[in-house]
Order: C-alpha cells, then sequence, then structure tokens
C-alpha cells in the first residue's frame, strides 16, 4: 500500500513541474504544439522514474542470497 502512495504522490508533484513548465514555455511565446509535445515527454520520463523510484527491489538487500540445496 505504501508504495501505491508513494507513486501517487511523486506523479502529483510531477505533474505540478509540468504544468509550470508548459504554463512557462506559453508566456514564453513557445508554439502551442512544441509545449504538448514537451508535455508528452516529460509525463512519459515521470511514469517511468515514478515506477523506477517506487519499485520493491526483488531481493532485499539484508537478506543473504539463497543456496541451492537441491541434489540431482
Amino acid at each position: 500500500m505504501e508504495s501505491s502512495s508513494n507513486f501517487g504522490i511523486y506523479l502529483i508533484g510531477f505533474v505540478i513541474v509540468i504544468v509550470g513548465l508548459a504554463y512557462g514555455a506559453h508566456l514564453a511565446g513557445v508554439p502551442i504544439p512544441w509545449i504538448v509535445v514537451g508535455v508528452i515527454v516529460l509525463v512519459g520520463i515521470g511514469i517511468l522514474s515514478a515506477i523506477k523510484r517506487t519499485q520493491s527491489p526483488a531481493i532485499p538487500k539484508d537478506e543473504p542470497p539463497r543456496r541451492n540445496t537441491t541434489n540431482y
């Protein structure tokens, strides 16, 4: 449950940054199609980085690796 909460908080923060950058680009006179392209790219980067940051590791770092105990 905690990782989904962290994921949402991270994305909300990233959306706020994207909106600020898009507004700044609009005030600077950047054409709307380029602002849309930039927003789409930043949303993709935001989703990928949010997944990476909130992903649980497959093996906890404090747990030693398991040895294979099967005998063939």
